[in-house]
């Protein structure tokens, strides 16, 4: 099933909020603030592995394409050094 980045960066969104909550607890209770900074960071890993399991499937996903022809680049770039 491929992934919608918008549901990937709600769910970035998600975890870091949560992972924020957590930290800000941990500031008000200072006896666990242990091991609420630890799930503060488990949250905060898994927005990171949200994130690089998209993009290595966008990334990989990008590699199978086909490349147009060189010449279908050739004519903007001399355009832009004209202008210039």
């Amino acid at each position: 099933m491929p992934m919608n980045g918008e549901a990937v960066l709600e769910n970035v969104r998600r975890y870091r909020a949560i992972a924020s909550l957590y930290r800000q607890t941990a500031a008000f209770r200072p006896r666990q603030s242990c091991s609420l900074l630890g799930e503060a960071m488990e949250w905060e890993r898994r927005a990171v592995a949200e994130l690089e399991a998209y993009f290595s499937v966008r990334d990989h996903a990008a590699e199978r394409l086909p490349l147009p022809p060189a010449h279908y680049y050739a004519p903007a770039r001399w355009e832009a050094f004209a202008a210039a």
